[in-house]
Parts: structure tokens; sequence; C-alpha cells
């Protein structure tokens, strides 16, 4: 390991970014160990201002943050502006949820006995961040980890190394301890060790669906640690009895296309009435015609940027081929309009009669659509998935969103709204292959302190009134 670095290149560019050296995860769990607890020994009103602090040294950093984000992910400058602002936004929503999730309660309870129900930290908790988002989705874990007691060891992912670098020097500036929150820079290896590590007390992820479906055959074993896993959707957008096409076409865009697709909540099946099919593509096809499709800093801004690398861009395009191979009618080709870097522009196919319908992840700008003739048919190619996080209905029918609403399979339901975009202040999480019932967002409080419940008096009065023989 010696010797060994990670090294960051910007997507729209290939230019070299960053490059770090490579971490070791027995070292940082190490430091992490020997120093939460005097972290968690400290007030609540102690780890509260100091997680305020680091909102105002972000606020102070923001311009620099953004262009950092933009860079190493390739989304366009507004995106990455939106995502610093909901990283200095989280820590107001995870006081108000660690208070209304994990505060301090006083229970009914029998005469001179008093119920206290309060919340410990776990310890020392790893958290491992993917690239789409590699400061907001990382930092909605380590500011609630944080804030209940825990200490924390975070891996983020070897495609953004800079910016989680930068999201803990943040963190470090407004006097969170050094070893209470530590960076792991690596790849893969580095994840394994640090996940598999016997002296973190839980590990919270937000990955793919093979990933996290490993983690949890190796956590099985281990039911005294906490798994928290986000893994991503295979999501459904069901445009239905809607008179507004362009409105429906401009969900559909956003759903799936936003962040160059790179959502876990992206929209990767559009389910449409046939009736409505042809007159909706149409408007979808006039609205990807007119994306602007470029660098971060471009004037005027793009609404989508590249893919993560080449190896991704090269492996959606396969995608795309072989979707073509199983029956799947082209739409719109996925094009490479710069032969050796990873921009796309959007991909979308009819597969209705395909001969089969991969139930995988695409993480990337492709659409799927699916014709039906009735609405259940449509809520059951809907529900045609192992995954189940978000799901979107487009219609003017309230009482098509009542059966909707009470038959889909997802964690997070829409109307007239896009399949991403969650709220903080919400939890956010999935069924199925999308989550393991660990909610995140305005619920990580959950997963970062665990409950204990005291029956307490101050004299200790007790005695046996049967079953005893006489003296």
């Amino acid at each position: 390991m010696p010797g060994q670095e990670i090294i960051s290149n910007e997507p729209a560019t290939g230019a070299v970014l960053c490059r770090r050296p490579v971490g070791d995860a027995d070292t940082e769990v190490a430091i992490a160990r020997a120093s939460w607890a005097e972290w968690a020994a400290r007030p609540i009103a102690f780890r509260i201002e100091a997680l305020r602090r680091f909102a105002n040294v972000v606020r102070q950093r923001a311009d620099a943050f953004t262009d950092l984000l933009a860079r190493e992910t390739g989304k366009p400058l507004w995106e990455a502006r939106t995502e610093v602002e909901t990283v200095i936004a989280k820590v107001d929503v995870s006081v108000t949820a660690f208070s209304e999730r994990t505060g301090q309660r006083r229970i009914e309870a029998p005469m001179n006995t008093r119920l206290a129900l309060r919340h410990k930290p776990h310890g020392v908790l790893a958290v491992l961040g993917p690239y789409n988002f590699p400061a907001h989705l990382p930092n909605g874990h380590i500011v609630p980890a944080l804030l209940a007691g825990n200490a924390v060891v975070f891996k983020p992912s070897e495609k953004t190394p800079a910016s989680g670098a930068f999201l803990v020097e943040c963190f470090h500036a407004a006097g969170v301890p050094e070893g209470c929150l530590r960076l792991l820079i690596g790849g893969p290896d580095q994840g394994k060790a640090l996940a598999g590590h016997p002296d973190i007390d839980g590990l919270l992820f937000t990955g793919s669906a093979n990933t996290g479906i490993a983690l949890n055959r190796q956590f099985a074993t281990r039911p005294e640690k906490i798994l928290a896993l986000e893994m991503g959707g295979n999501n459904p957008i069901i445009v239905w009895d809607t008179p507004d096409l362009y409105s429906a076409a401009v969900l559909v865009v956003q759903s799936a296309f936003t962040t160059a697709g790179q959502r876990c909540t992206a929209a990767r099946r559009l389910i449409v009435d046939d009736t409505l099919a042809e007159p909706l593509l149409a408007e979808i096809q006039k609205l990807v015609g007119r994306l602007i499709i470029g660098e971060p800093h471009a004037d005027p801004a793009p609404f989508m940027g590249p893919v993560i690398d080449n190896d991704t861009a090269d492996m959606l395009t396969e995608s795309f081929v072989a979707l073509l191979t199983l029956g799947g009618r082209p739409i719109r080709h996925m094009e490479r309009p710069i032969a050796d870097r990873p921009f796309l522009t959007p991909g979308i196919l009819d597969m209705t009669n395909a001969s089969d319908k991969p139930d995988v992840e695409l993480f990337g700008p492709i659409l799927q659509v699916f014709r039906k003739t009735s609405f259940e048919e449509a809520i059951a190619e809907a529900n045609d998935t192992r995954y189940g996080l978000s799901a979107s209905l487009v219609s003017q029918n309230p009482r098509l969103y009542d059966q909707f609403w009470a038959n889909i399979r997802a964690g997070i339901v829409n109307w007239n709204r896009p399949t991403n975009g969650a709220s903080s202040s919400a939890p956010f999480g999935g069924v199925g292959w999308s989550g393991n019932h660990r909610p995140s967002a305005y619920y990580a409080a959950d997963y970062c302190a665990y409950p204990v419940v005291s029956s307490e008096s101050e004299q200790a009065r007790a005695s046996i009134g049967l079953g005893l023989r006489d003296a």
C-alpha cells in the first residue's frame, strides 16, 4: 500500500484534478475509536454548536466548494451550487430531527417511579459515499451521526476523493475534533477493509444494489452492528389521463435526465397510456432536442454534463445496444458527441414488445418506454421490479392517484412531480432492493442512536407479597 494513490480526473476535460495517497482502515478506525467517547460525553448543545459552525464554514467556502464539485463530478455549476446549499441546510434539519426522533422523554409510570427514554450513540460508524452527490449524500449520514455523539470514518468514492476531502476539512475547520471524523482515501479494497473492520459499530452505505446486498450478507452474522443501506432504484413514472402533455414531458425529462440520469431516484421507466404515447413522446423528443449538454462552467448553462467517466459511458452505451437486441425500438439513439469524453445524449427506447426486460438500474441517461391499455396494467408494470425507491404519477385525475398511492410499491410516491428532488425534511428510502428499511434524510437520526429505557426510583423499596414461606 505505501506509495499507492488515488487519482481524480475531471470528467468534462480529462484533466487530473487531484492525487491523494491511499489510506489505511486500521489506522483511521483506531483513531476514531480512541476519540469518540470524549465527543459523546459532550453536551448535545456543544455538538449542535460545532455543527452550526460547520454550516457557516461551508457557507464561507461555498464558491470554492461549488467549483470543485462541478469539476470533479461534471455536473453543471448550478446543480453543484444546489448541492452545497443542501449541505448547509442539513444541519438545522438534523437538529430538528434529532430532537423529534431521538429526544429525551418521560413516560408515565407507577407511583414513586419514573420511566425515562433516552438515546445513546453506537460508537464508531463507517460511512461509504457515492460519486453522484459526493458532498450531500455522505453529509446526510455524517451530520446526524456526529450530532448523536458518534465518531465517523468516511471513505468517499474513489471517483470523487477531492470533494470528500473538502467536506471533511470544513468539519475540522469548524472545530469538530479531527479524531472524531476521519477521512479514508482508497478504492474497493479500502472500502472492504472498513466495512469488515471489527472495531466499527455500524456502516452507513449509499451505492449500488450489488454492493449493498454483499454488505447485507456480510453483516448477517453481526447483529450487534447497525447497517443502513440506500441502494437506488428502477423507478417508474406513469403518465395517464392528463391534457397538459408539455408539462408531462417536462416532468419526464426532469425525472430521467437531471444529473445525466445519475440519481438513485431518476426515472428509468416511462409507463404511458397507449392513446397518449405518440403525442407525449413527440413533446419529449422536442424537449430533449433542446437540452444543452456541456461542461460545468459553460455559458449558457447546460442542463446536464457528462457521466462520471469513460468506463461508465462505455457501459451505458453497451447497455443501450443490449436493450435494442432484446427487441427495444429506438425512439432516440444515445450518442457520444466527443469520442474520448463521457458526454452522452439522452437515449430513449420503446420496450413494450421486448423479449426481456432486465430489472437493472442503468445509472445514466437511458429511458425505457412501456405502453399500456389500462391503468391496472400500468401499476402492475411499475411494480414489476425488485427495487422500490421512487415512483411518480402524472395525471389530472385524483381518483387515479388514490389508486396509484394505494397499490404502488415504493418509499417515495409523488403526484404531478418528478421522481427525484426529495426533501431532506422527510424520510428518504425504499423497499426491496432499494434499502433495508433504514430510511435516511429526516429519519437518519433513527439509525445514528439507539433507545435506552430506564425505570428509576430515588429509593430502593421492594417486597415480595406472594410465594414466600412464613418466617
